[in-house]
């Protein structure tokens, strides 16, 4: 078990300006106070300091992160797609760029976007060069939904897909991704829709395609195609699931068919918006919730993989809360008991809640994996 979590962290992911607005849109002409953007520096602020100042900060190593390359970027996105955002980045002004109605960019935004895909490289790299078991990118702006040549939900390039295909041009033969932020990793299941190699997992709200940037549902019906069928697993969790239901996911279905695929290597995307109160997702997972599925993933590294786990920061936007719960996850992901009260959740956890829409995805996996 591994004693520490080694923390990869990039001041320069700060400096992403996403602004203010109608909460996460641009702004309205009928507001006299405009939102700040859901997605912005104060939220890993947060994660960072109740890493640093909580009880699990004798256990975490902090490593610099640093920016990635162009080439990089384009082993999962096209080469068109980085030359656009690029050349968007370096119109220069005061100009900001809605790349979705969601998801803006600014003239500074080209250095904090490579830091956080090179961050995330980082961290798999250290991984797979053995300096360490677990390694944590703690980035900004999230990636799961940023598909080849697509942004989308807040998301320019995808950390999570990075880190698996780095893994794969390493020579690790067969990657898994699990995602537990509260929206479908929409981007992350694109990118590897069609590949055995990269095993995608998903486990989000019920909240289907959101238009021409996210036209993907998130269903369980969506398995891959060609060689990848049974190989992307969605597990589409109804409005107010809580921690049962995560649970019971990771350990109904999560693990099982990990244990048939067996991979070299899991990353994992860690999002913390399926948290109560958490205005962007409609679950119920609480600071124990995330201890338990950090615990589960823990426990999954270290029997497949002899504890190689890498992380990615997805989403989390109630600021204080998230970070609470992003502390709970890592002592989770140690092996560690809870040391920190909760100090909001009070809504009562529905255990039964999850079981019709597991029994959904376990229908549609019955062709490929046996659970």
């Amino acid at each position: 078990m591994s004693e520490n979590i080694h923390v990869f962290w990039d001041e320069r992911v700060l400096d992403h300006d996403t602004g203010s607005g109608f909460w996460e849109a641009a702004p309205s002409d009928l507001l006299a106070e405009q939102e700040p953007h859901p997605e912005s520096a104060p939220r890993v602020r947060n994660m960072k300091a109740v890493l640093e100042r909580g009880p699990v900060a004798g256990h975490v190593v902090w490593h610099p992160g640093r920016l990635a390359t162009e080439a990089e970027l384009t082993t999962v996105h096209t080469r068109s797609y980085v030359e656009e955002v690029r050349a968007l980045c370096e119109k220069g002004g005061s100009a900001r760029h809605w790349l979705t109605s969601t998801t803006t960019i600014t003239p500074g935004s080209w250095e904090p976007l490579l830091a956080a895909a090179g961050t995330s490289l980082a961290a798999v790299d250290a991984v797979l060069d053995g300096s360490c078991d677990v390694a944590y990118a703690l980035v900004r702006p999230p990636g799961h939904h940023a598909q080849p040549e697509q942004a989308d939900g807040y998301c320019v390039f995808g950390h999570a897909a990075l880190a698996a295909q780095r893994a794969r041009d390493r020579g690790v033969e067969r990657v898994a991704v699990v995602d537990w932020d509260v929206h479908h990793g929409n981007g992350t299941q694109e990118i590897f829709y069609d590949r055995p190699d990269v095993l995608t997992v998903s486990l989000h709200m019920a909240h289907g395609a959101w238009g021409s940037t996210h036209p993907q549902t998130g269903s369980p019906g969506e398995l891959g195609r060609g060689a990848g069928a049974g190989h992307n697993i969605n597990i589409e969790l109804p409005v107010g699931s809580g921690d049962r239901a995560y649970a019971d996911a990771i350990e109904r279905i999560v693990w099982p068919v990990l244990r048939q695929y067996r991979p070299g290597l899991i990353v994992a995307a860690s999002g913390q918006d399926a948290a109560t109160f958490d205005a962007n997702g409609q679950h119920n997972v609480t600071m124990a919730g995330f201890h338990r599925i950090g615990t589960l993933l823990g426990e999954m590294s270290r029997e497949l993989t002899d504890g190689r786990l890498v992380l990615t920061q997805e989403g989390g936007y109630a600021r204080s809360y998230a970070a609470y719960c992003l502390h709970a996850t890592v002592e989770g992901l140690l092996g560690q008991e809870p040391s920190l009260a909760d100090p909001i959740a009070y809504v009562p956890d529905d255990i039964t809640r999850g079981d019709a829409a597991l029994d959904r995805v376990r229908e549609a996996l019955a062709p490929h994996w046996a659970l």
